[in-house]
């Protein structure tokens, strides 16, 4: 398995859509800071057939640190969940549960 860098996905899109590298890079770093901008907000982000991204609220736990068994005291935090589409699962063909 390889690892696509966002440049890689830039030079892909411009080249598809016949605009410049720059004019892409302009765009998709935007959708990510708008994307990122909702997130903040607490509001839950819905690209139809692709998945949904919302955030969740990670209760607070102790935990343990392995190298010293010391037990450590982990606060409760806000985490990005995703859940696939219908499309997405189709294209990595994983069977609905």
């Amino acid at each position: 398995m390889s690892t696509t860098t966002k440049k890689e996905l830039i030079d892909r899109i411009a080249e598809a859509t016949q605009t410049t590298n720059a004019t892409t890079k302009a765009i998709i770093r935007r959708f990510l800071e708008e994307i990122m901008a909702e997130l903040a907000k607490g509001n839950r982000l819905e690209f139809r057939d692709f998945g949904v991204f919302d955030i969740r609220t990670r209760a607070a736990r102790t935990a343990q640190n392995p190298k010293t068994l010391q037990r450590v005291r982990v606060p409760a935090k806000r985490v990005v969940r995703f859940k696939m589409g219908r499309l997405m699962k189709q294209k990595l063909d994983i069977q609905p549960s």
